[in-house]
């Protein structure tokens, strides 16, 4: 996600400078002034593509973040107050959390809120955390806010874990692919070129090009790289503008099959987030503007903002949401049941469930079709270069007989 550098005035007077992580500007401008700051300036860092391959600052994973709010919750439970908690956790921990951590301790015992010290670390604590943190401290529950935080990074992570599985195979099999032809196009290939030079023989024209082609290949092949690096790093900084994450979104969604599992995934993660802000106290709409960020995707993230407004309008979730056009008729049910018998929270934590279950079987299907064509295409390539380098072998024993 994109850091901005901020510069903004606080309720008290004070110009604060801050680095925040968004969606876009303008979802952070908003955010940062329905928090009661005045912002002068909001501007994106520089190199962005640095810090998102881990050469500039390093995000703290979820995994840890896990760990960390588990700890923090068994000591919460056991009647400890926040700073005796946080020295209890600084004793047992290294690396560069706890050096947050410890950062944060001196802020809280100075007098700030939990969720303000953490809030200074937005590439360590997703807004998301922060925010339920806050709903915590306003409703005087943290822990409970805190066990809700917990199921939702356990069924996040557990998610996550089922779709990089799902796709690992086939991942093995493209790069075993590709290694396999650029071993015979760069090695063998030559090595018969200089058999059938020496032999002084004339070639069939299938195998005359690609000896040509493999001779241009090696002799431009750092040339290649180059272009593919340069091509790489310009398409990434495009991707990054505006309307180069909404071109690139909306061809996401629009790919057949795959955009299916694209839009359940994004409305899995929204349904599940929207469930557990909402479980922590904040208000629907509120709630809506900070889930929409988990969407990760520009164009679905217009659509789910049009809803927003809506619903401030006085629309209910479920006819905001059915303008969309994305959720499937039993979701919207299943939606307007929860509205009516208050249960909204639950019914979206089931409504994430059924989208989860979609996205397993639509990956099943889409893995078990992938591995076979991955084969089938390997092996006609690979088949048509070695039959290709073997035609003059076949012509000299067709002469000969």
């Amino acid at each position: 996600m994109p850091v901005y550098t901020c510069k903004i005035g606080s309720s008290d007077g004070r110009i604060l400078t801050k680095e925040l992580d968004s969606v876009s500007e303008a979802l952070l401008r908003q955010s940062l002034e329905e928090q009661g700051y005045v912002v002068f300036e909001v501007r994106k860092k520089p190199f962005q593509f640095l810090l998102d391959t881990g050469i500039g600052r390093k995000k703290i994973g979820n995994k840890e973040l896990l760990l960390f709010n588990q700890e923090l919750l068994v000591l919460l439970k056991a009647g400890l107050p926040i700073i005796q908690a946080l020295d209890t956790i600084l004793e047992s921990g290294t690396g560069k959390l706890n050096e947050i951590l410890n950062a944060a301790r001196e802020d809280i015992k100075g007098g700030l809120a939990l969720s303000t010290a953490f809030e200074k670390y937005p590439r360590v604590f997703p807004q998301l955390y922060i925010a339920s943190i806050r709903a915590g401290e306003r409703t005087g529950d943290l822990p409970q806010t805190i066990r809700r935080y917990i199921a939702f990074l356990k069924r996040s992570e557990g998610f996550r874990g089922k779709i990089i599985g799902a796709m690992f195979y086939p991942a093995i099999l493209v790069v075993v692919a590709f290694v396999a032809i650029t071993v015979l196009l760069i090695y063998v290939v030559p090595t018969f070129s200089t058999i059938y030079a020496d032999s002084g023989n004339s070639l069939p024209v299938p195998t005359q090009m690609l000896i040509n082609f493999t001779g241009f290949l090696r002799r431009y092949l750092l040339v290649f790289i180059g272009i593919i690096f340069a091509a790489v790093t310009i398409f990434r900084r495009w991707k990054e503008t505006e309307s180069g994450r909404y071109t690139v979104d909306g061809m996401k969604i629009k790919t057949p099959f795959v955009g299916a599992v694209v839009i359940r995934y994004a409305l899995s993660g929204f349904t599940r987030t929207l469930a557990t802000v909402l479980g922590s106290g904040i208000p629907i709409v509120e709630a809506m503007r900070m889930s929409v960020g988990t969407l990760n995707n520009k164009v679905l993230e217009r659509g789910l903002l049009m809803a927003v407004h809506r619903v401030e309008e006085g629309s209910k979730l479920s006819t905001a949401l059915e303008n969309m056009k994305l959720l499937p008729p039993l979701a919207l049910r299943m939606l307007s049941v929860g509205e009516t018998t208050g249960a909204l929270e639950e019914m979206l934590g089931d409504i994430s469930d059924y989208f989860e279950d979609e996205i397993e079987r639509n990956l099943h299907v889409l893995t078990t079709a992938i591995e076979p064509a991955i084969m089938i295409v390997m092996g006609v390539v690979i088949g048509t270069i070695i039959i290709t380098m073997y035609l003059p072998i076949f012509k000299i024993a067709s002469t000969v007989s």
